[in-house]
């Protein structure tokens, strides 16, 4: 796989259970359920996603023929031929143990700081060591080039981000960088 999601797999695989909530596991997020049988993409299935209503229709003539759906009004019943106009009712199938709570709560021990890598690392960290790495993996040797930067993070960030996951070994950079100029 291009890109450098894969980094992103690994340090949730490989991050000590002592980071973990104690009522989470990290299967959950490595290899979720989905409820409608198809393969899904981990880490997008927790139900802060936006989802819109869809309407179904079956067969108007209430002949039994409720083996047949679809979401055109317009659609021909196969067995009768009338318009599909019965409007029916989606009953969603019951969340994934511990997904809904999941998504509410959180995965990872609240009182612990990570630190994220363009390449999407994740670790856990302290103030001290966190300077340090970033000092010495970007060789830098005057502290006060350095500068922060605050970025807004939505759902239209987030869906730049995957797409940047699967392109890019520098996605925060890519993604929340680009659009800044930089000083001479």
């Amino acid at each position: 796989m291009n890109g450098c999601l894969p980094n992103l797999y690994d340090s949730v695989e490989n991050l000590d259970k002592t980071y973990i909530q104690s009522n989470q596991g990290k299967d959950i997020l490595l290899k979720p359920n989905s409820s409608v049988g198809i393969p899904s993409v981990p880490f997008l299935l927790l139900n802060d996603v936006p989802t819109t209503e869809k309407t179904f229709y079956g067969c108007s003539t209430n002949s039994g023929h409720y083996g047949y759906v679809s979401d055109d009004p317009s659609a021909r019943c196969p067995i009768c031929q009338n318009l599909m106009l019965e409007s029916l009712m989606y009953i969603a199938p019951p969340t994934v143990d511990g997904a809904a709570g999941a998504a509410t709560r959180g995965f990872v021990k609240e009182m612990v700081t990570y630190m994220v890598m363009d390449d999407l690392v994740v670790k856990p960290m302290s103030t001290i060591s966190s300077i340090t790495l970033l000092l010495n993996k970007f060789n830098v040797k005057d502290v006060g080039v350095l500068r922060e930067e605050v970025v807004d993070f939505g759902m239209e960030e987030a869906m730049k981000l995957l797409k940047a996951s699967f392109e890019s070994k520098a996605v925060l950079t890519s993604v929340f960088m680009s659009r800044i100029k930089v000083e001479k």
